[in-house]
């Protein structure tokens, strides 16, 4: 079931079980998941888009291996806060996703999350090679963390 407000989504997860955070790009979707009592979030991997298909095969993989019971995706609103193309084809996405599986999908702003993405994996002096390696699931990593502080206000 897929929740457009993050309250509703908070709602209806299982006591216990672990998120995952899903930074989608056109040619990536970074990954990160958190602990079971969703105090951390971390980046676990990033998987090159090919097909829906083999995409979705691997997340529901993921999603099995550590028991998720929710999924955080990153919605990349425009900086007035409006909604363009990516943030119909991220809905889109949640959309088929969610014929796949009956775990609770949210959706949480992404703006800025690559940057400070970029500007963490500077400061920790990455290479440019394993900068472009990482960035997609450190981002998801931040918008993940994002949405576990805003749980804990909940």
């Amino acid at each position: 079931m897929i929740h457009d407000v993050f309250e509703d989504f908070v709602g209806s997860l299982a006591p216990m079980t672990a998120l995952m955070g899903l930074d989608l790009g056109e040619k990536t979707i970074g990954v990160s998941v958190s602990d079971r009592m969703r105090t951390v979030a971390s980046p676990l991997e990033t998987v090159r888009r090919k097909k829906f298909t083999l995409d979705s095969a691997r997340l529901l993989e993921i999603i099995a291996d550590r028991e998720i019971g929710g999924i955080i995706l990153g919605l990349p609103r425009n900086m007035d806060g409006s909604e363009g193309p990516r943030c119909q084809s991220t809905r889109a996405f949640a959309r088929n996703l969610s014929r796949l599986t009956e775990i609770p999908i949210g959706f949480w702003d992404e703006r800025l999350s690559t940057v400070a993405a970029e500007k963490a994996l500077l400061e920790a002096d990455t290479t440019r090679k394993r900068r472009g390696e990482v960035i997609d699931h450190v981002a998801a990593g931040y918008i993940l963390q994002g949405a576990l502080d805003r749980l804990r206000f909940l």
